[in-house]
C-alpha cells in the first residue's frame, strides 16, 4: 500500500475525480450558511442539499472535495483509538449523472490502483432489501465483475446499508460500504463469523457509496427520484491509518506534531494511562482551531458552547497530565502549521485563534479555583467518607471536573467517590441533552420545506434592508433558520435603536408587498462581485456561483432555497435584537400569515 500523507491523499482524491470530469469544490464551513437545522456541518454532502434535491448546480453535476465536518455526538467517546470530533471527508457527488456502475468502479480503481490495496483486503457490503426497497443485486454483480468473490460480498438491512434521509423526508437511499480486513483475530469472540457489522476494529470501513434513488415522504412511503443521485464519503483520517499500518488515528502524520508537542510539555510518552488524555487534548484542540478559524468563538450558547466544552475539556486533561499553566494556544499554533497549507483561514486567524484561546484559558483558570474552593466545602460537611455521585456530578456540571480529577483529589483526603452514582446523573443529563438537541433540530437537514424557504428568502431582505438603515459596513455573519422563525447574525458595533429596529422591518414589509420577482443567474465569483452581489464569503465558494436578485432591493451569491416572488412571504415581524459577541449583533424574526 501506498504510505501517503493527509496532504497526499487529498491531492490524489482530487486529481483521479477531476479527471473523471468532477469539478472541485472548496471546502465549505464548519457552521452551515443555508441550512440552519443543524449546528455544524457534519458530512460533505450538506452544502450540497438543495442540489441533490434537483437545483443546479453552478458547477455541473458532478463535483468532489474535501470536505471539513464536525460531529458532536460523540464527545464523551473522544478518547479510543478512533473516535474524533473533527474529521475531514473525501467525496465525489452526481447530481442526476452517473450511477451504480461508474461510482462503484471508480471507488475500486482508487482504492486498489491509485492506494494500492490489495484487491483481496477488500471486503463490501450492500444493502439487503426489505418492504420498501429490493436487495441491491446490482452493485453486488458490478463487485462481483471487478473480481470481489460472492464470499466478501455481504448483505445487511437499512441499519448498516441505508443513508437517510436526513430529515423526516427527503431523499435517501441504499448504500454499499468498502472495508479494509486487517486480518486480526474477533474482539468480540466471534471468531471466522465475524464480518463488517462486526465492532471488534478486523474489518474497517473506508468508504460509503450511497444511491440516493428514494424520496422517503411525509407519509412514510418510498417513491423514486426524479434524479437519481450518488454522494460518496472516504474519511481521511482513516483511511491514512489503514495505508500506515495503524489501528490508531493519532499515530498518524495528522496528529504527529501536536502529539510530540504534549509529550515534550508533559514529559510523558504516548502509552498507558497517558493515552486516552493526549487523544482528547489532541482531537479538541485541533476541532477548536478550525472552529475559531470559521468564526466561531467561545460563549454560552449553541456553537460557541460547543466551543468552550472542546477548549475546557482539553484544559482539563491537559492538566491531568501534569501540564500547568497557558498550554493551548501553544497548541493550536501547531495545528495552523500543520494544516496551513491545505486550510488557509488558518494562518489567516492565527492571532485570533491564540488570543481567544488564551483568554478561554484565563476563564476556565478561575472556573477550576472556584470548583476547587467549593470542593474543599463539600468535603468539610460530608456525614460519610463518600462524595456522593450527586456532588460529583455537580462539580462536573458546574466547575468543569471530570469525575477523574474529583476522585484524584479525593484519594489524597482518603475519601471515595460513588463513581456509579455519578454515572447515573451523568446519563440522565446525556438523555435530556439529546431530547432537546432532537426537538431543536427536528426539522433535519433536508427540511427545505415552504416554511423554511420563505423565512431563509427573507433573511436576503433583512440582510438589504440592515445595509439600507445601518451602513455598508454590515455584513451578514452567520444564520439559523427553523420551520418557525430566522435568526441573523450580523456586524454591527452598536445596539439598534427602537427606530431603527423599525425601519428595517417596514423595508423588508415593503419589498414584501412590492411582490418582487426573486431570479437566479450562473456567473464567476468575479462577475459576481462586479455586478454588486454581496459576497462575504469570498473563500468558501467555486468557480461558479448562484446570484439570487431580489428586484431591484437585493442581490447576493446564495447556495438556496428561494421563493419565486417576494409576495409569497407574508408579514415580516423583528422579535427581539442581541447581541452575540464583539461587534456582532442578532435579529430573531417570524413571517407572519
Amino acid at each position: 500500500m501506498k504510505q501517503l500523507t493527509g496532504q497526499e491523499l487529498r491531492r490524489a482524491y482530487i486529481e483521479f475525480f477531476k479527471a473523471r470530469g468532477h469539478a472541485e469544490l472548496g471546502s465549505a464551513p464548519l457552521i452551515p450558511e443555508h441550512d440552519p437545522t443543524v449546528l455544524f456541518t457534519t458530512a460533505g454532502m450538506h452544502p450540497l442539499v438543495p442540489f441533490l434535491a434537483g437545483q443546479p448546480h453552478p458547477q455541473g453535476r458532478r463535483l468532489t472535495s474535501v470536505q471539513k465536518c464536525l460531529r458532536t455526538d460523540d464527545i464523551d467517546e473522544v478518547g479510543d483509538t478512533t473516535h474524533l470530533t473533527f474529521f475531514e471527508m473525501l467525496g465525489n457527488w452526481s447530481l442526476g449523472d452517473y450511477f451504480k456502475k461508474e461510482a462503484i468502479t471508480w471507488s475500486y480503481e482508487f482504492l486498489t490502483q491509485v492506494l494500492g490495496i490489495p484487491a483481496e483486503r477488500l471486503h463490501v457490503s450492500c444493502f439487503a432489501g426489505d418492504a420498501d426497497a429490493p436487495r441491491d443485486e446490482e452493485s453486488a454483480a458490478i463487485w462481483e465483475s471487478l473480481g470481489i468473490p460472492r464470499e466478501r460480498i455481504y448483505f445487511f438491512g437499512k441499519k448498516q446499508n441505508w443513508w437517510g434521509p436526513a430529515g423526516q423526508t427527503g431523499p435517501c437511499g441504499p448504500d454499499t460500504e468498502m472495508f479494509y480486513f486487517t486480518g486480526e483475530p474477533c474482539g468480540e469472540g466471534r471468531g471466522e463469523d465475524c464480518d463488517p457489522s462486526c465492532d471488534c476494529g478486523r474489518y474497517v470501513e473506508v468508504w460509503n457509496d450511497v444511491f440516493m434513488q428514494y424520496n422517503k415522504t411525509a407519509a412514510g412511503t418510498y417513491e423514486p427520484l426524479a434524479q437519481r443521485n450518488v454522494d460518496t464519503g472516504m474519511g481521511l483520517e482513516r483511511t491514512v491509518a489503514v495505508l500506515h499500518g495503524y489501528d490508531d488515528v493519532f499515530r498518524t502524520e495528522l496528529f504527529a506534531s501536536i502529539m510530540e508537542r504534549l509529550q515534550a510539555l508533559s514529559g510523558r510518552a504516548y502509552e498507558g494511562e497517558s493515552l486516552r488524555a493526549m487523544r482528547i487534548v489532541a482531537d479538541h484542540i485541533r476541532a477548536s482551531t478550525f472552529l475559531m478559524a470559521d468564526g466561531v468563538l467561545p460563549s454560552n450558547v449553541e456553537q460557541g458552547y460547543i466551543l468552550r466544552r472542546l477548549l475546557r475539556r482539553a484544559m482539563r486533561y491537559a492538566r491531568m497530565l501534569g501540564i500547568e499553566g497557558s498550554v493551548l494556544p501553544d497548541l493550536a499554533m501547531v495545528v495552523v502549521q500543520h494544516y496551513a497549507l491545505a486550510y488557509p483561514e488558518l494562518a489567516e486567524k492565527r492571532e485570533l485563534i491564540a488570543h481567544e484561546i488564551a483568554l478561554e484559558e484565563g476563564r476556565f483558570l478561575q472556573a477550576l479555583q472556584r470548583g476547587e474552593r467549593e470542593f474543599e466545602r463539600l468535603v468539610a460537611r460530608l456525614q460519610e467518607g463518600q462524595i456522593s455521585g450527586r456532588d460529583a456530578f455537580y462539580l462536573y456540571e458546574t466547575y468543569g471536573f471530570p469525575l477523574e480529577l474529583t476522585a484524584e483529589m479525593a484519594r489524597e483526603r482518603g475519601i471515595a467517590v460513588d463513581e456509579a452514582g455519578f454515572q447515573e446523573a451523568y446519563a440522565r443529563h446525556q438523555q435530556m441533552s439529546r431530547a432537546g438537541a432532537e426537538l431543536k433540530f427536528a426539522g433535519g437537514l433536508a427540511d427545505h420545506s415552504e416554511a423554511t424557504t420563505r423565512l431563509h428568502t427573507a433573511t436576503h431582505l433583512l440582510h438589504a434592508a440592515l445595509r439600507l438603515v445601518l451602513g455598508e459596513h454590515v455584513r451578514q455573519a452567520g444564520s439559523n433558520i427553523t420551520v418557525d422563525r430566522l435568526r441573523f447574525d450580523f456586524a454591527h458595533p452598536e445596539k439598534l435603536t427602537d427606530e431603527q429596529l423599525q425601519r428595517v422591518e417596514d423595508l423588508v414589509n415593503e419589498a414584501i408587498a412590492a411582490d418582487y420577482p426573486v431570479c437566479v443567474d450562473q456567473m464567476s465569483l468575479e462577475e459576481a462581485q462586479a455586478s454588486g452581489a454581496l459576497a462575504f464569503f469570498g473563500e468558501r465558494y467555486g468557480d461558479r456561483v448562484n446570484v439570487y436578485s431580489i428586484g431591484e432591493f437585493s442581490k447576493e451569491v446564495c447556495g438556496g432555497p428561494h421563493v419565486e416572488h417576494t409576495g409569497q412571504l407574508g408579514h415580516f415581524k423583528i422579535q427581539k435584537q442581541e447581541a452575540v459577541g464583539r461587534g456582532l449583533r442578532r435579529i430573531r424574526a417570524v413571517l407572519e400569515a
